[in-house]
């Protein structure tokens, strides 16, 4: 068996970003989410490297994660109370009808974008021609 489709440790072929297949990058390299998890944040750093996978979700057919050095990485910056407020706003945003004045109320849950309102109301619309 042969090398693996994504391996290009030295980033020859993918414009210097050293790049590996999905579950083979090298220890104390982390995605965004992997670092998340930790409860830190890539603070700046470049990324250091790079997975790719075939997907069929994808358009090109292929699905990049990057990767960035677990040693460079900072701690997540802690909520501050106006942030926290911001966030229950828009999230509060998204669920709240604006389709009609009487109804208006948080749905409890996010509303459907390609609908506008919630489904109560999307039931009771009448039917685009």
């Amino acid at each position: 068996m042969g090398r693996p489709r994504h391996w290009d440790p030295t980033g020859d072929r993918h414009g210097g970003t050293p790049t590996y297949p999905w579950r083979m990058a090298p220890r104390g390299l982390f995605t965004r989410h992997q670092l998340r998890e930790r409860g830190l944040r890539p603070g700046g750093q470049d990324v250091a490297a790079q997975i790719m996978w075939r997907s069929r979700r994808s358009q090109t057919g292929v699905r990049v994660a990057y990767l960035y050095r677990l040693d460079r990485a900072k701690p997540v910056r802690p909520m501050t109370p106006a942030k926290a407020a911001a966030l229950a706003n828009a999230n509060r945003a998204r669920r709240t009808c604006p389709t009609c004045p009487t109804c208006g109320q948080d749905a409890g849950y996010v509303l459907p974008a390609h609908l506008d309102s919630c489904l109560t109301c999307a039931d009771t619309m009448p039917a685009a021609a």
